[in-house]
């Protein structure tokens, strides 16, 4: 079995959002397939607390915090800390120390480690020293495209390596899309300022990554028009663990749920995000139109920051939740499930949780790309605003034709996007890797 160093910048369990979605069900695959250790750069507390380290312990062959995350939970330990740190004078030992085989057991023994240890080995290093000593030859990393400066020092300086981008997205996509809805010239020069600096990211990495995974065909299309080798580009699309959909096991509303009810689920924080514009679009012009047919129908807009960003709405018939440990409570007696995106790359979450809970679903042609969903067979597309809401009206007042579509979109997600499916694509560019 091959051996495999996963690392990530984002991570967090319960996954609260698609982006800690994608690299959970990434970990759980390559687990699966490979001899898998992993390298959080996400500190013990922002992943989720000692449950969430338990869970990533169980779900691979070693799992650890990089140093420069580590943070001292006690003055004993850190005074601890600091005598080791004295007692190790010489730089290589300490190297070797931290890095020995059981380096968790070792973290565990001294606690958290305080902010000093970032002076000792730089992220970089450490990663590479790690996989010498534990002879694994491929560096996983997740989100690899907002890894960029990571990746370069690793191939820099551990040229035999072979490194995995895995992106979630086309991140310039994701940013100049954006220039579409814009009107305000200042907001524009700097869309695409970023975009463009993140297109230039994206022709260096394809240099020098030995792989760069794509969430979809879409995806893969525009890395391989940039890639002098396509080969090299490889599909690992975005998956459910459909175990954690069961319907047997469907949690419970809240006690105040309202029905008829759409919903909306995302990460919001600022005016200008993908989904803070979408959210806005069907407050101001969907929902008006909806109401004037079901005047009853509530929205929940679900998910971290929403309660924040959006606090400005006021509207009975409106209700924002805020980050929650799970939407399922919320999606699972949706009536129509809403993924109202004007700018955005990748693949969307939401759709495949939504058609494994069998919640019928309304989204832009946009909002769906990547995804192979039929209009009116298993999902309904609309990009006006009118469009929108008639076919939010269409789904709640036709029980029928929303269960049929929302079946047959549940059985395009169990036969392509389970944990089993990417497992598959992972064997491929490991095989490829081992070539």
């Amino acid at each position: 079995m091959q051996k495999v160093l996963f690392t990530t910048s984002i991570l967090m369990h319960p996954p609260v959002g698609g982006p800690f979605l994608r690299i959970e069900n990434t970990i759980k695959a390559l687990n699966k397939i490979s001899e898998l250790h992993v390298i959080s750069r996400v500190s013990v507390d922002n992943a989720g607390g000692q449950i969430a380290m338990n869970f990533y312990k169980n779900h691979s062959f070693k799992f650890l915090i990089i140093p420069s995350k580590l943070i001292c939970k006690s003055y004993f330990f850190l005074l601890l800390r600091f005598f080791i740190i004295c007692f190790l004078r010489s730089y290589n030992l300490f190297i070797k120390i931290c890095l020995l085989k059981n380096i968790n057991e070792f973290i565990n023994t001294v606690s958290y480690a305080d902010k000093t240890l970032q002076s000792q080995i730089s992220d970089a290093d450490f990663i590479i020293k790690y996989a010498d000593i534990n002879t694994i030859k491929i560096i996983w990393f997740g989100f690899g495209n907002i890894s960029f400066d990571l990746m370069s020092e690793i191939k820099i300086k551990a040229p035999y390596l072979k490194l995995v981008c895995d992106t979630d997205s086309v991140w310039s996509r994701f940013i100049l899309r954006e220039l579409d809805v814009e009107k305000d010239a200042q907001r524009i020069k700097k869309i695409k300022e970023i975009g463009h600096a993140k297109e230039f990211e994206e022709r260096e990495w394809m240099k020098f990554v030995d792989v760069t995974t794509a969430v979809s065909e879409v995806d893969a299309e525009y890395y391989r028009s940039i890639a002098s080798d396509k080969t090299k580009v490889k599909l690992f699309s975005n998956v459910i663990d459909l175990s954690m959909y069961n319907k047997s096991q469907t949690p419970q509303p809240t006690n105040d749920f309202k029905k008829p009810c759409i919903y909306l689920a995302g990460t919001f924080g600022h005016y200008h995000s993908p989904m803070d514009t979408a959210a806005r679009w069907v407050v101001d012009e969907i929902l008006p139109v909806v109401r004037k047919v079901i005047p009853d129908i509530h929205f929940y807009i679900v998910g971290n920051n929403s309660d924040v960003s959006l606090s400005y709405i006021e509207d009975p018939g409106i209700t924002k939740t805020g980050k929650l440990e799970s939407v399922l409570p919320y999606l699972c007696h949706a009536d129509v499930a809403l993924v109202p995106l004007k700018f955005e790359s990748g693949t969307r979450f939401k759709i495949l949780e939504a058609g494994a809970c069998e919640i019928p679903i309304v989204s832009t042609t946009l909002g769906a790309e990547g995804i192979p969903v039929t209009n009116n067979k298993d999902i309904l597309i609309a990009d006006t605003s009118l469009e929108f809401a008639e076919a939010i009206i269409k789904l709640i007042q036709n029980k029928v034709f929303a269960k049929e579509i929302a079946l047959n979109c549940k059985k395009l997600i169990e036969k392509k996007y389970s944990i089993d499916c990417l497992v598959e694509e992972g064997k491929e560019i490991l095989k490829y890797l081992a070539l």
